[in-house]
This record gives structure tokens, C-alpha cells and sequence, in this order.
């Protein structure tokens, strides 16, 4: 599967941004997705995940009550509702997809597909 992230942006805190990420393919109902983000001279960090049902969700902390995973399968796309912006969520952002079942799937090396990463800033 290929995916394609857009709809990242400058924004002020407390603003909100949304991030879509597509998908090619017939089988995206067959994918765990999730969202991870990169900051400047830091590793890569999960942001969010989401089964292939959509039955189950998963947030990192700093962003939980903030942000919102979906997904609509019909549409191979994947999106991410982030509000209440704030300038540490300051990163490139990352989707990412991979077949397996196994839950939940929060680190890096548990996906085998990404995107290209859509850049996100959040100014004070």
C-alpha cells in the first residue's frame, strides 16, 4: 500500500489543523494505521493508531483529548482532527500502515508502510 499525507500547515496555538493521509489500494480495510510525528533533532514518536475496523483507538498522551483519529475505509484515507494546537506539537507528521492483527501497534518498527510526512507548525 501507498500512502500520500497532506493538510499539514502553519497555524497559532490553539488553532486547529486536520491531516489526511491516502491510501492506493483495495485492501485499506486491512490495515492498522496510525499517525507518529518527528521534531527537529528528535526520534520519531507515536502520536495515534487505529484499528481496521476503526473499533479500537490509541493516543499518546500529550495529545489525548486534543486530537482525533479516523478513518473512512470506502475512501482509503485515514485522517487526524488535531485542535487545541500547541507549539510543542511542532513536528512532521507521518502516517503509516501495516497488516498485522497484533495490538496495539505503537512503535515504529511494527509498520511497514509510510507516507512522506506533512510538515506541521505551530506558532505562540
Amino acid at each position: 500500500v501507498q500512502l500520500q499525507a497532506s493538510g499539514g500547515g502553519l497555524v497559532q496555538a490553539g488553532g486547529s489543523l486536520r491531516l489526511s493521509c491516502a491510501a492506493s489500494g483495495r485492501t485499506f480495510s486491512s490495515y492498522t494505521v496510525g499517525w507518529f510525528r518527528q521534531a527537529p533533532e528528535k526520534e520519531r514518536e507515536f502520536v495515534s493508531a487505529m484499528t481496521r475496523s476503526g473499533g479500537f483507538t490509541y493516543y499518546a498522551n500529550s495529545v489525548k483529548g486534543r486530537f482525533t483519529i479516523s478513518r473512512d475505509n470506502a475512501k482509503n484515507t485515514v485522517y487526524l482532527q488535531m485542535n487545541s494546537l500547541k507549539p510543542e506539537d511542532t513536528a512532521v507528521y507521518y502516517c503509516a500502515a501495516d497488516p498485522s492483527i497484533i495490538l496495539p501497534r505503537i512503535r515504529t518498527q511494527e509498520y511497514d508502510y509510510w507516507g512522506q510526512g506533512t510538515q506541521v507548525t505551530v506558532s505562540s
